[in-house]
């Protein structure tokens, strides 16, 4: 008996090894096709947006702005259909992006060595500047971030995950001087309120979100002097897992097609921006950003 169960034993061993065998080819076979491949499969593309106006926004129960347009125009051309994007706050982006929430993240996201460590970013879209929100007036006279950190006192707020935090770190602000807070609205608050005196983001972000807020007790600084530093201009661009080399290169061969043809001016024109100011010159890649030939 004891014989006969061990051959019976043995038996269901070959069969469960042989089921696994099964199981891991099927397995490889369906996971061999690329992520694009995949993508096109399913006709779909997961893209995660950050909340910023004119980068990315809901209206009328749609997404637009710069960077909504610039994705949908690849990923079409790319034999994609549809974008699934969703809007997430800035500083969930990357970690989204390596949890699997998004198959790529972008709103006209600061390429910077630092992040370069952490993904992998196409080909510069858009280049920008920076800018400051005081109340009505700028009683305090602010004009630059030096301006601010001559002063200990000033409190300024900023979008967490926002490049703004280290630009202003380097010009000499305080830490104690910098209020971290989720988004554009939260920053404008922190003004209206009198817990901070200022806020500062991308110019283009923070001077359309205040024009649509029609908010009469802030003020756009026109006069503002950009930071002679490292990252301004800021370049940004849309970023992958490093793993996604393959969707990486096909989204940058198309990207290039709408700079040589000019279609990327007309795609972000609409939402405030211009070719003169915001079209990326031809020598600055990525790769001189994250190097730092060009941060």
């Amino acid at each position: 008996m004891k014989k006969s169960a061990i051959g019976v034993l043995a038996m269901m061993m070959l069969l469960l090894l042989a089921a696994c065998g099964n199981g891991d080819s099927d397995s490889g076979s369906s996971s061999s096709g690329s992520k694009l491949d995949d993508l096109k499969e399913k006709g779909v593309v997961r893209v995660g947006f950050a909340n910023e106006k004119p980068y990315a926004y809901e209206e009328d129960g749609e997404l637009q702005g710069a960077a909504v347009a610039i994705a949908k125009a690849v990923f079409e051309n790319l034999g994609v259909e549809e974008v699934d994007g969703k809007l997430s706050e800035f500083g969930q982006l990357i970690p989204g992006l390596g949890a699997g929430k998004f198959d790529v993240v972008t709103a006209g996201m600061a390429i910077t060595p630092d992040r370069c460590a952490t993904v992998s970013f196409g080909e510069p879209e858009i280049k920008y500047g920076e800018g400051l929100i005081v109340e009505k007036g700028n009683p305090m006279n602010l004009k630059s971030y030096k301006d601010i950190a001559a002063n200990p006192d000033i409190k300024v707020a900023v979008m967490s995950g926002a490049t703004e935090k280290d630009f202003m770190l380097r010009e000499g602000i305080a830490e104690s001087q910098i209020m971290m807070v989720p988004d554009i609205p939260a920053s404008f608050s922190a003004v209206e309120s009198g817990r901070a005196a200022v806020t500062t983001g991308t110019e283009m972000t923070i001077k359309m979100a205040l024009e649509s807020a029609n908010n009469d007790k802030l003020e756009f600084v026109t006069d503002f002097e950009q930071p002679d530093i490292e990252g301004v201009p800021s370049y940004g661009a849309a970023a992958f897992l490093d793993s996604d080399d393959e969707l990486r290169e096909a989204y940058n061969e198309e990207l290039q097609k709408l700079k040589d043809s000019g279609e990327i001016a007309e795609l972000i024109e609409p939402f405030g921006f211009t070719e003169e100011m915001n079209i990326v010159e031809n020598e600055i890649t990525t790769e001189s950003v994250c190097s730092g030939e060009n941060y």
